[in-house]
């Protein structure tokens, strides 16, 4: 049963990190509806499977963290370089620095009051406000524009929302993609690059600290959550960076919803 658990919290981590739908939220709710308290082996989740579906980001976009890489030493050297490329790379430098801010300053709550079931169904319902108004900016509002540094920093600021857990951060940092004026496409492209440097230092930190504890913890489980994350995790990326190219947030906004319901029924009724 134990290693049950541990493919049942790989899958949704995998699943549900890339997908708008918070991958946080569903952890808090799966270990509150089978009891799975947050103990020291539910807290090397946390962290390696963070890790573990950063893995999977990273090999995902591969050829787009090379190309950035090359940029950067190019820059480094004074050598010319393509000017979007360049903006891509300053733009995700500076998007970063708000959530490494915001996450050092709010670390303590997130790993109590933040972890609240009626605090993930409030930020459901939230979220779900805010990607249907992203969608409505979209299509009614902001005309299509290319990627500045200065938007880079602005859903930086978005993807400060989303250490709450319910927000989802590839829906926040895609919804504050929409209204800054780019396409789908390149709200998520730039939504899941902005991740990964934030997911790797918010992995590291965790698990080095656990390290220190690793005798009250079972690697084997960890272990299994992980890879089975890591391989979930990289089909859901594929998924959601195909999905945007043709449809809408509203399927993952209905869905919020029903969740948000579900989860208040859970804690009131049960």
């Amino acid at each position: 049963m134990e290693f049950l658990m541990a493919i049942v919290l790989g899958w949704v981590q995998g699943m549900t990190e890339f997908l708008p739908v918070s991958s946080t939220g569903h952890l808090i709710l799966v270990r509150e509806i089978f009891h799975a308290n947050a103990t020291a082996d539910g807290l090397a989740f946390d962290a390696v499977l963070h890790l573990a579906t950063t893995g999977a980001i990273v090999l995902y976009f591969a050829k787009d963290i090379g190309l950035l890489m090359h940029t950067v030493l190019r820059m480094l050297g004074r050598l010319p370089v393509d000017d979007r490329d360049k903006v891509l790379v300053t733009a995700l430098m500076v998007g970063t620095i708000p959530a490494v801010i915001a996450g050092l300053l709010l670390e303590d709550l997130m790993e109590t009051l933040f972890r609240n079931p009626l605090l993930v169904a409030g930020t459901l319902i939230v979220g779900s406000i805010i990607f249907a108004y992203a969608e409505y900016v979209y299509a009614y509002g902001n005309k299509q524009a290319p990627l500045t540094v200065r938007t880079g920093f602005k859903v930086g600021l978005f993807q400060c929302l989303a250490l709450i857990p319910g927000m989802s951060r590839s829906g926040i940092t895609i919804a504050g993609g929409l209204m800054l004026g780019l396409t789908r496409y390149e709200s998520a492209r730039l939504a899941f690059l902005l991740a990964i440097p934030v997911m790797l230092g918010a992995g590291l930190k965790k698990l080095l600290e656990l390290l220190e504890i690793s005798g009250e913890v079972n690697w084997v489980f960890v272990t299994l959550g992980a890879v089975t994350a890591f391989f979930v995790g990289l089909g859901a990326v594929h998924f959601m960076m195909n999905f945007v190219r043709r449809y809408s947030l509203w399927p993952f906004i209905w869905y919020r919803i029903l969740l948000a319901v579900f989860v208040i029924a859970l804690v009131f009724f049960e």
